[in-house]
C-alpha cells in the first residue's frame, strides 16, 4: 500500500507536481523578471505617452502592449494551474513573435521608430532580456507540463 496526501494521490506524485508549480523555484525567476519588466515597460510607456506621444505613437504604444503582455505571464505565472500554464506559453509565443517582428522591422526600418521600444533592436537596449525571457519561460512552461 502506498501512501497518499490529502488529495488521494499518490505522496510521490504529489511531491513531483509541487517540485513544477509554475511560480517556485526557477519559475520564481521567471515571476520576478516578468514583474520587473511589467513595471519597467509600463512606467516607460506612460511617461512617453504623456510626454511625447507624437514623438513615436508606435514605439510607445507597443511598449505598452509589452507591459500588458509581460503583466499576464506574470500573473498566470503566479496563479499556476493548467489553465495558466497554456495562457502564459500562448503569450510567451506571442511576445517572442513581437520581439522577432519589431527587432528585425527595427533594423530594416529604423525611421518607422524614432524612438525605441522594448523590443527594439531585439531588446538590446535591455541586454537582450526580452528575447531571452520568452524562449526561457516556454522550456519552463513545456518542462511543467510533463509532470
Amino acid at each position: 500500500m502506498t501512501d497518499t496526501d490529502r488529495t488521494g494521490a499518490p505522496a510521490s506524485a504529489s511531491a513531483q507536481k509541487q517540485q513544477f508549480e509554475l511560480g517556485t523555484g526557477p519559475g520564481r525567476v521567471l515571476v520576478w523578471f516578468y514583474g520587473v519588466f511589467t513595471v519597467a515597460a509600463a512606467s516607460r510607456s506612460v511617461v512617453q505617452m504623456i510626454l511625447d506621444f507624437d514623438k513615436a505613437p508606435l514605439a510607445y504604444i507597443l511598449s505598452a502592449v509589452a507591459a500588458v503582455v509581460y503583466g499576464f505571464i506574470t500573473y498566470s505565472l503566479v496563479r499556476g494551474g493548467e489553465k495558466a500554464r497554456r495562457a502564459a506559453l500562448v503569450c510567451c509565443a506571442a511576445e517572442l513573435a513581437g520581439v522577432l517582428v519589431v527587432g528585425t522591422w527595427t533594423l530594416v526600418k529604423p525611421s518607422a521608430f524614432p524612438d525605441a521600444t522594448v523590443w527594439s533592436d531585439f531588446g538590446m537596449g535591455y541586454l537582450f532580456i526580452p528575447v531571452i525571457l520568452p524562449v526561457t519561460g516556454m522550456i519552463w512552461l513545456r518542462r511543467a507540463r510533463r509532470v
